[in-house]
């Protein structure tokens, strides 16, 4: 296994997740609420100066707060701050002061609709319903009754636990990038790559290296002789640990480019985790599953008890990077089938298995594969016809239960419009590599059997005996969940654990450069 330590306990910040039933779209730069019509509404409810009644002090404070908005990974400038600064200590007539005042008002609304919902609307919301959860204007007017303006920034931040850890793991990164301006690569170590024992030239640079990383104690100076040692094979192994990296303590090409990544950029990819984590809806408490796709993870949470523990975790295969992407979105999962039928997907049946049946007339005996008429009749035709009538479109194949099922014992249902659902498969082996974007869009889990019971809620009927009996060989069963269970499929590169360490995962859909640009963070 590969597991990578705490990410379990960071997670848990989808017990406060809610559901929505659409893909994410593409992040568009567009701002979810409009701030000037923020504004206008706060000021057509509050008539007067709300800002400078009294002096300036309150203002002062508003633009301290402002300014303060780059430790979220927002861009302080957006808020035109230092120009109200300006017009703060210049200000004289009653027209410019008033104008100061709702501009004052709409940059902390601005801000305070950042914090809550992002810096681009998401396609985890419904459109037009940000305010639903979380109204900007009403929270301003009541801190400006009782004063608690710095409260009130506080609680406009996600009320999620992982969001206070990734917005102090990113205050480290900076400062470390600040620090350390020059981060060198490391030379090469060849070949296989430096193991304990060996003689390694970079053996300085990499103790100072781990040291500032926190993967290496401060006093383990015997670490950094002429050879890698002991405590420089540990220290790797965690630093590999929390880079989503196979744990065998060898520095090679992979764990090599992992600690050329400069702390700059580490902090771009924890502050675009805070944007994410800024797009997600509250969420009732109840039994919930996250799966994190860069990361491979899968978490189920069961939040009726308050109990911050995952229930289960494991790993999952997701969609290929280059081809099939697993889609992101909140889904809810209906249903279980065991011993499913695979019903081939269009675009997988004209891309892949047409080409192999018109080259192995038997190829569909072979996989235990049958065709099946719009009536759902099954259909038994000569290699000829069935290669006619499926290239005509006028049939679909489906594969039956048994150990050839890319499906395996169990498939996990939450109807969706791209037909992403999670199942078991019988290609085990798959989750013993380090990268798995390995399927055509759905999750494969690891432990189906166990994350059954876990859907299905019910001890008694559904015990593990239960479970193994409905998944052992035999006719498809239909079991409805007595309760829908959200599936959160997110996408972040970096997550904090409850220790406070930080964990990354490689980029593998590209997806932080063109968020980042789109925030103008690169």
């Amino acid at each position: 296994m590969n597991p990578i330590p705490g990410a379990c306990r960071a997670i848990m910040l989808f017990l406060l997740l809610a559901c929505a039933g659409t893909a994410l779209a593409a992040p568009n730069v567009q701002a979810p609420v409009n701030a000037r019509e923020l504004s206008l509404r706060l000021h057509a409810a509050e008539p007067g100066l709300l800002w400078l009644s009294d002096g300036p002090e309150r203002a002062r404070l508003a633009l301290r707060l402002l300014r303060k908005a780059g430790e979220h990974g927002l861009d302080v400038a957006s808020y035109g701050v230092e120009e109200l600064a300006r017009r703060l200590d210049s200000v004289r007539h009653p027209a410019a002061t008033a104008a100061l005042d709702r501009d004052i008002s709409t940059a902390m609304l601005h801000y305070l609709a950042e914090l809550r919902f992002g810096r681009v609307a998401s396609g985890y919301r419904p459109d037009n319903g940000a305010v639903a959860d979380f109204d900007p204007v009403e929270h301003l007017r009541q801190a400006l009754r009782e004063g608690g303006l710095e409260q009130a920034v506080e609680s406009a931040a996600p009320p999620i636990p992982l969001y206070g850890r990734v917005k102090s793991t990113l205050a480290h990164y900076r400062e470390l990038a600040r620090a350390v301006p020059h981060w060198p690569a490391l030379p090469p170590a060849r070949p296989p790559g430096a193991a304990s024992g060996m003689p390694y030239s970079g053996t300085a640079l990499l103790c100072e290296r781990l040291r500032w990383l926190g993967d290496l104690d401060a006093g383990a100076a015997p670490a950094c002789g002429d050879r890698y040692g002991t405590a420089l094979d540990a220290a790797i192994r965690r630093f590999q640990a929390r880079h989503g990296l196979a744990q065998d303590g060898v520095l090679g090409p992979g764990t090599l480019a992992a600690l050329a990544v400069p702390p700059g950029r580490r902090a771009i990819q924890l502050a675009l985790t805070l944007e994410r984590l800024r797009w997600l809806p509250p969420q009732p408490r109840g039994r919930i599953l996250v799966v994190n796709v860069p990361t491979y993870r899968l978490w189920a949470f069961d939040a009726t008890d308050g109990n911050a523990a995952p229930v289960l975790e494991m790993r999952v295969i997701v969609g290929t990077a280059v081809r099939t992407p697993t889609p992101l979105f909140i889904g809810q999962m209906l249903y279980l089938e065991f011993n499913p039928y695979w019903n081939v997907p269009p675009s997988i049946l004209s891309n892949e298995i047409l080409p192999k049946l018109a080259r192995h007339p038997r190829y569909l005996q072979q996989n235990d594969m049958e065709v099946v008429a719009a009536d759902g009749q099954v259909l038994r035709l000569s290699p000829d016809a069935t290669l006619g009538i499926l290239r005509r479109g006028e049939a679909r194949v489906r594969q039956r239960p048994g150990e050839r099922n890319v499906l395996g014992e169990v498939k996990f249902a939450m109807p969706n419009p791209m037909n992403i659902y999670l199942h078991s498969t019988s290609s085990k082996e798959l989750f013993n590599r380090t990268r798995r974007d390995l399927s055509h869009g759905c999750i494969r889990v690891e432990q189906p059997a166990e994350l059954a019971q876990f859907v299905l809620a019910d001890p008694r009927r559904w015990d593990a005996a239960a479970v193994a009996a409905a998944m052992a060989p035999g006719d498809m069963r239909i079991v409805r969940l007595p309760k829908p269970v959200p599936v959160v499929l997110f996408y972040a590169t970096a997550l904090v654990d409850r220790n406070g360490s930080a964990l990354f995962a490689p980029d593998i859909y590209r997806q932080d450069d063109a968020l980042a640009r789109q925030l103008a963070m690169m």
